[in-house]
């Protein structure tokens, strides 16, 4: 097996592995701090677990390499975590993966910003049509009410956040910042704690909080983390994209939960305008 075809077969199966992600923050019957906390925790400890195991007793030294970079990268992606669980107990699942979905536009507009990075044109034209996507989305959120516009809003802050995170990684290159994985998801464990009462979830739900964090989001987690080293990032995000069709779809038939018309419409046109663009920038790499 190549290269390559190892790479997309990681990321396809870390995908997968983070599809149900939402659907397990509308099972567990708890509330956001604590559904944080247990998913931090979990995800935190095997992560770090595995990371030992593959670095040996030169992973300290590995952490500590990351420097400010790393902290700053899993503060990132400690909040984001935070307000994705947060966000998925206001408003509608799709109203979320499609949100979240936008985080390379998102990520390509703070490396602008922040770096002076120069867009090119195919993301210019992909940003132009993923806002009309967010517009409908946000008309779609604020007729079902001030909740679920929270909502929306909280997924969007959340995309933000994971989008700075990704944008210090580019900027600490040719630096890995990895080793600071764990400490993200068990920093969102500690921010949540004062708020959390991680007691208070019912024993015959402990399996869904094991399971969750300690293997799907861990899974997820270490799966892409490892594609990204063998495929290209265009190849990645038009998989990754499969989170944000299968998830809705996934929690609408097992829940019922309707996202509504105009969030679905939204979600399409995002879905759309990133997979064409991710296509497209997949074209120029091959050739």
């Amino acid at each position: 097996m190549t290269d390559q075809a190892r790479g997309l077969l990681l990321a396809f199966v870390g995908t997968l592995f983070i599809v149900p992600d939402s659907l397990f923050v509308r099972l567990i019957d708890a509330d956001a701090p604590t559904i944080v906390f247990w998913r931090g925790l979990s995800s935190g400890v095997s992560i770090f677990v595995l990371l030992f195991i593959l670095y040996g007793a030169r992973f300290p030294k590995e952490i500590r390499s990351t420097g400010a970079h790393g902290l700053a990268f899993a503060g990132c992606i400690a909040a984001s975590g935070i307000l994705f669980v947060t966000a998925v107990t206001l408003t509608s699942v799709a109203t979320v993966v499609f949100v979240i979905a936008a985080i390379p536009v998102i990520a390509a507009i703070l490396s602008r910003i922040t770096m002076g990075e120069r867009l090119s044109t195919r993301m210019a034209y992909t940003i132009a049509a993923v806002l009309p996507g967010m517009g409908l989305i946000a008309l779609g959120a604020e007729s079902g009410g001030s909740t679920d516009l929270l909502g929306a809003g909280l997924a969007l802050a959340a995309a933000c956040t994971y989008a700075s995170g990704m944008v210090v990684a580019r900027h600490a290159r040719p630096k890995s910042l990895v080793p600071a994985i764990p400490l993200a998801y068990l920093l969102s464990t500690i921010l949540v704690l004062p708020a959390a009462q991680p007691l208070s979830v019912d024993p015959a739900q402990w399996w869904l909080l094991a399971i969750y964090g300690g293997v799907f989001i861990a899974a997820s987690t270490t799966l892409l983390t490892l594609s990204a080293r063998l495929i290209t990032a265009p190849e990645l995000a038009l998989l990754v994209l499969l989170e944000s069709i299968l998830a809705p779809i996934l929690v609408w038939v097992l829940l019922a939960e309707y996202p509504g018309t105009l969030t679905l419409a939204g979600g399409a046109v995002i879905v759309a305008a990133l997979a064409v663009s991710n296509f497209v920038a997949l074209r120029r790499t091959s050739a």
